[in-house]
């Protein structure tokens, strides 16, 4: 019956966008109604949008943007929005081809598309794929500010200047927090510079901090793991004597957990150090719900629960 009713929702916008005209928008409002998939996406256009413009997120706290699926009420949301952002590199996989049609009527950004593909890490599994998890590098998320500042600008010209200034402003703040990030997470010795989670969303994380990182499954939820992958990642947990292993806010504990007691099971214990926001932010009004509060949230339950052991 869900499946039906999503099916008709899709076919409902289908036909309500052959009616409209490129460009054309519902929204009566006066500011700017910005959609975004994600809620690090839509932080970022909040704070180069700024009071000039409304952002509706469309998936909270706790949901993982590789298995979301539109509701009839996001399309309702999509359909009057003026612009429309999202990640992009197949992050909102099951959204694709609603994001391809809303693309024919309005415009549709990938924030993904304003930074090099040279600084994008490859999936191996999937050759020709990238990795979609961009914000865990905060200055590669820094560097599609202005991409999306223009995307912005170009929806309402009138705020450029203002979405500018703001984009600027935005671009400093996170430069000083990646070098936060680099200069705290200095302190851990080199046998603790180990990040080992549910899913592999940490590569640029790693990368950017010179931590390794490992993942149970895959760059997307969506894959699936064997008996190999858990007896491969519960032999690297042993031979490398590591304490602690982190599970993730928008995904299954329970993956985690089996890895913990099959660690138990030879010998070596091994204890859930913390929860880590990966594919979404925290609850609104709390430090976690935004970007840098996420990221900064995430650094000190790595710091505190690695040097634990």
């Amino acid at each position: 019956m869900k499946h039906a009713l999503w099916l008709s929702g899709l076919l409902l916008l289908s036909l309500t966008f052959s009616c409209e005209a490129p460009g054309e928008t519902n929204n009566t409002d006066e500011k700017l109604y910005v959609v975004a998939t994600t809620g690090m996406v839509a932080d970022m256009i909040a704070h180069i949008g700024g009071a000039d413009v409304t952002v509706d997120a469309l998936m909270g706290p706790g949901v993982d943007p590789h298995l979301y699926k539109a509701t009839q009420g996001d399309l309702s949301r999509l359909q009057k929005a003026d612009l429309v952002v999202y990640n992009g590199l197949h992050l909102e996989g099951k959204m694709g081809e609603i994001l391809e049609k809303l693309g024919r009527t309005k415009p549709v950004v990938a924030i993904s598309a304003g930074i090099p593909e040279a600084k994008l890490l490859e999936d191996t599994l999937f050759q020709g794929n990238f990795d979609p998890h961009i914000w865990f590098d905060v200055s590669l998320w820094a560097a599609a500010i202005p991409a999306l500042t223009e995307a912005l600008a170009t929806s309402d010209s009138s705020l450029r200047e203002v979405f500018e200034r703001n984009g600027k402003a935005y671009q400093l703040e996170l430069e000083l927090l990646h070098d936060w990030v680099r200069d705290t997470l200095a302190v851990l010795p080199a046998d603790k510079r180990v990040v080992v989670t549910a899913h592999d969303a940490f590569s640029y994380f790693g990368r950017a901090y010179d931590l390794e990182v490992r993942g149970l499954q895959g760059i997307s939820t969506l894959s699936e793991f064997g008996l190999r992958d858990r007896v491969d990642l519960v032999n690297f947990l042993v031979e490398r004597q590591i304490g602690a292993v982190f599970v993730e806010t928008s995904v299954s504990t329970k993956n985690i957990t089996s890895i913990v007691e099959g660690c138990r099971q030879k010998g070596h214990e091994v204890r859930i150090g913390g929860q880590l926001f990966s594919d979404a932010m925290g609850a609104p009004d709390t430090p976690e719900g935004t970007y840098t509060g996420m990221v900064r949230a995430n650094v000190r339950t790595i710091i505190e629960s690695l040097n634990e052991h």
